[in-house]
C-alpha cells in the first residue's frame, strides 16, 4: 500500500512539473516567474532578454545625476558615466534562469512552489572607475575645505595680543570615497541621489591661556647690512617682514623658504647681487640669506631643534665661518626648525634705519636661569685664492672690465658652548667647507672685431688689472671717437697701451726663463 501511493506521488509531482518543463523546452532558456534581477522584473524572459533588460537599466541609471554634498551651498554633480559605470555581475543572469531548472527533481519543484508565494530578487554589483572617485572627491576637498586658523600672537607697544582661532572642516576623503562606493552598490537607482560626503571638524591649536603665556625671551640675534645696496635692503627687510609674527607650536616644523617664497617682484623683492656656482650674480631677492642667517642664530641662542641648514658656497662677511644659514630655491638649500619646546613660540623680526636686522624668539624659558649658552666658530682649513682668472663677456661693451673680489676657502666648525653649575661643555653643532674663488675679472668683448678681439686678449695674456684696463679704455676711446678731430689720437693712445702689453709679456717671459738667481734679482730690485 505504502509503495502505491509512494508511486501516485511521484506522479503528481511530475504531472506538475511537466508542462513547465514543457514550456521551457520550447521556449529555449526561460527564465521563471517571479524572478527579478535588481529592480528589473525578468519573469519569463529569456536568458538574453533579460541581459538587454537589464543592461538598458543600467544604462539609464548611468546617465542619472548624483549629488556629491559637502554642506550647504557646497555641492559637485557627477552622473555614473563620468565615473565608468557598468554592470559587472552579469552571470546573475544565468543564476536567475538556474532558479527551477538546477536540482533534483524536487528541488526544483521545491523552488518553483516558493516563487509562487515570494518573489526572488537577485543583486546588480556595479563596477566603477575607483581612481575617477578619489579625484572627485580630491577636488571637492580642494573646492570646500575650510581650512582651521590656529590662535596667534601679535607683538604690539603695549604687549602681545591673542588672535582668536576658527575650526576648520575638512573633507574626510578616504571615507567620502567609501560613503560613495556603498551608495552605488545599495541605493543607486533609488528617488534620493544626494550623497552626502563624511566632514571632519579640524580644531585649531592654541588657546587665549596657552598663549598668554609666551612673554620670555628665549634668544636674540643681530647682524648689520650697512654696505648693502638699496635694492638688497629692501630685500632683507622684505624678508624679514614676512617672517615677522610667526607662532609656530610645540612640534611644529617651521620653513623658511615655504615663508618667504615666491621670489618676485609682486612679493616684495628686487635684483640684488646672490652667489651662484662661485660667481655673484644679479636675481630676485639678493640678500635673503642674510635673513635665514640671521634667524638660524637666534634659533641657536633659543637651543630649537634645527631639522635642516647649509652653509653658503663661499664665506659671507656678517657672521663668522659656519654661524651662517644659506638659501636657495632652485639648489634646494632650505633652513628649518622645530619647536622642540612644551609651549608655542613666536618670532619677531624688525629692521632699523640704520640697516640692522634683528630676530628674537619668545616662549616660556623653561631652562635653568644659570644656564649660559653661546656659540664659537673654529675655522679647520684655509685656502688661499688662486691666481685671477679672466673672462670675457659678450653682453658688456668693449671698454667695460669688472672685477669680483677673491675669496678665500674655508673649512670651519661651530662650537656650542654651555656653562651650567659651574660647568661648562663644548659640542660641534655643524662642519661647513666654502669654496675658494679667486678674484675674477670680467672684459666686456661687445662691438669688438677680429683686431679689437686680438689686442684685448693680448692684454689679458698679462695677467694685469691694470694692462687689461688701459687697453679696453683706450680700444674703447679710439671706437666712439670714430669719425671725429679726435680719432687719431685716441688710436694711437689705443695702439700705445697693445704696445705697453707686448712689452709687458716680453719682459714676463724673460723673466720666466731666466736663472733663478736671475729671477730674485728682478724681483728685489
Amino acid at each position: 500500500m505504502k509503495k502505491f501511493f509512494g508511486a501516485i506521488g511521484i506522479a503528481v509531482l511530475l504531472m506538475v512539473l511537466m508542462p513547465q518543463t514543457a514550456v521551457f523546452a520550447s521556449d529555449g532558456r526561460q527564465i521563471a516567474k517571479g524572478v527579478f534581477i535588481g529592480p528589473v522584473d525578468v519573469s519569463g524572459m529569456s536568458v538574453n532578454e533579460a541581459e538587454s533588460a537589464v543592461t538598458a537599466y543600467v544604462d539609464q541609471i548611468s546617465g542619472q545625476t548624483l549629488t556629491l554634498r559637502v554642506g550647504e551651498g557646497k555641492e559637485r554633480q557627477l552622473t555614473g558615466q563620468d565615473i565608468g559605470l557598468y554592470w559587472s555581475n552579469t552571470s546573475v543572469v544565468e543564476d536567475a534562469y538556474s532558479l527551477g531548472h538546477q536540482g533534483n527533481i524536487i528541488e526544483r519543484y521545491k523552488a518553483l512552489k516558493d516563487l509562487q508565494h515570494q518573489n526572488r530578487i537577485f543583486d546588480i554589483e556595479y563596477g566603477y572607475e575607483k581612481e575617477i572617485i578619489e579625484g572627485i572627491v580630491n577636488e571637492c576637498g580642494d573646492a570646500f575645505d575650510q581650512e582651521k586658523i590656529n590662535y596667534t600672537l601679535t607683538k604690539t607697544e603695549n604687549g602681545f595680543q591673542v588672535s582668536d582661532g576658527q575650526t576648520g572642516y575638512l573633507v574626510d576623503r578616504p571615507e567620502s570615497v567609501s560613503i560613495i562606493e556603498d551608495f552605488i552598490q545599495n541605493k543607486l537607482g533609488g528617488e534620493d541621489n544626494v550623497i552626502q560626503l563624511s566632514v571632519k571638524a579640524d580644531e585649531p591649536q592654541g588657546s587665549e591661556e596657552e598663549l598668554s603665556l609666551v612673554r620670555d625671551v628665549l634668544g636674540t640675534f643681530t647682524t648689520s647690512y650697512k654696505t648693502s645696496g638699496a635694492s638688497r635692503s629692501a630685500n632683507v627687510a622684505n624678508g624679514c617682514r614676512l617672517i615677522n609674527g610667526s607662532t609656530i607650536y610645540p612640534g611644529e616644523e617651521f620653513s623658511v623658504l615655504d615663508t618667504i617664497t615666491p621670489f618676485t617682484e609682486a612679493n616684495g623683492y628686487f635684483p640684488a647681487g646672490s652667489y651662484l656656482n662661485g660667481l655673484v650674480v644679479e636675481s630676485i631677492g639678493g640678500g635673503i640669506c642674510q635673513v635665514s642667517t640671521t634667524l638660524y642664530n637666534a634659533v641657536l641662542l633659543s637651543e630649537l631643534e634645527v631639522t635642516e641648514r647649509h652653509n653658503h658656497s663661499m664665506i659671507v662677511t656678517y657672521v663668522s665661518p659656519s654661524a651662517d644659514a644659506a638659501i636657495a630655491e632652485s639648489g634646494g638649500k632650505n633652513f628649518k626648525f622645530v619647536n622642540s619646546t612644551d609651549h608655542p613660540i613666536y618670532i619677531e623680526g624688525y629692521t632699523t634705519s640704520d640697516k640692522h636686522i634683528t630676530f628674537t624668539i619668545y616662549g616660556v624659558e623653561t631652562r635653568p636661569s644659570g644656564r649660559k649658552v653661546s656659540y664659537e666658530s673654529e675655522v679647520l682649513e684655509t685656502t688661499p685664492a688662486s691666481a685671477d682668472e679672466f673672462v670675457t663677456d659678450p653682453s658688456q661693451g668693449i671698454g667695460y672690465v669688472g672685477t669680483q673680489s677673491a675669496h678665500l676657502g674655508y673649512k670651519a666648525q661651530l662650537w656650542k658652548i654651555v656653562t651650567e653649575n659651574g660647568e661648562t661643555t663644548k659640542e660641534v653643532v655643524n662642519t661647513s667647507n666654502y669654496k675658494m674663488v679667486p678674484k675674477i675679472v670680467t672684459v666686456g668683448t661687445a662691438g669688438a672685431d677680429e683686431a679689437a678681439m686680438s689686442q684685448l686678449q693680448t692684454a689679458i695674456a698679462t695677467r694685469d688689472v691694470g694692462t687689461v684696463k688701459a687697453v679696453a679704455g683706450a680700444l674703447a676711446a679710439a671706437r666712439n671717437a670714430a669719425g671725429t678731430e679726435g680719432a687719431e689720437a685716441a688710436n694711437q693712445a689705443a695702439a700705445d697701451a697693445v704696445n705697453a702689453a707686448n712689452e709687458q709679456l716680453r719682459a714676463q717671459a724673460e723673466a720666466a726663463q731666466a736663472p733663478e738667481g736671475d729671477a730674485e734679482s728682478i724681483q728685489t730690485n
